[in-house]
């Protein structure tokens, strides 16, 4: 057997989804549950799989930049993307313990956006399309809990800016463009307070959405 032969037969990598996996699992945790080092690699565990797929493709046809997220994802397929979704949709670790508590009216704030919203500025409620607890609805609504405060409102603060896309009509774009600074700060602090009572989204058609959405 020559060199390269041998060195080629060394270096095969077995065709196992943990395998393909583990790229993943080296910013989001081996179990999907998130990690945080110098960033925050934010929990997708749990998550509803037609979430995690739109996700997927948006980073893979731009509308969500994360240069790392931009190059894995930029030439797998729609089939490779939806089994990497089916598994973490599946996945179930422990939730990390709520974090810091706001001030009282930042946590006022908070609530009442996330519960009642602002019909004056045609915000809904976030309860209205991710559910009472918060744990979203299958197939595309994500669960808003146990995540970091700093990512919740970052990712808030592109969908307002426009640095985070979905597909037409983009719901998420159009409310957080009328939402203020305060706003994104009071419901990322309440929402990063709450403890997680049902992980399991909830099944599709619990709710009927205020306005039409193409696609988290």
């Amino acid at each position: 057997m020559s060199v390269w032969c041998g060195l080629a037969h060394a270096q095969q990598v077995p065709d196992t989804l943990e395998q393909r996996l583990a790229a993943c699992a080296a910013c989001h945790g081996k179990n999907g549950e998130g990690l945080k080092a110098n960033e925050y690699y934010p929990r997708i565990a749990g998550k509803p799989a037609g979430y995690l797929f739109n996700q997927l493709v948006n980073f893979r046809e731009h509308r969500r930049q994360s240069p790392a997220m931009n190059y894995i994802v930029a030439f797998l397929s729609d089939d490779y993307l939806r089994d990497i979704a089916r598994h973490y949709a599946m996945q179930a670790p422990a939730f990390p313990p709520p974090q810091q508590q706001p001030s009282s009216e930042v946590r006022a704030r908070g609530e009442a956006l996330m519960k009642r919203g602002d019909a004056p500025r045609k915000i809904p409620a976030c309860t209205a399309c991710h559910g009472e607890r918060l744990t979203g609805m299958a197939p595309a609504i994500p669960g808003l809990l146990g995540l970091e405060v700093n990512y919740i409102a970052a990712q808030m603060g592109a969908w307002r800016n426009g640095l985070r896309r979905a597909q037409a009509p983009d719901c998420m774009a159009n409310i957080a463009s009328r939402l203020e600074p305060g706003d994104i700060e009071a419901l990322a602090a309440w929402l990063a307070i709450q403890p997680v009572k049902l992980p399991d989204p909830l099944p599709a058609g619990s709710l009927k959405l205020p306005m039409e959405c193409g696609g988290t």
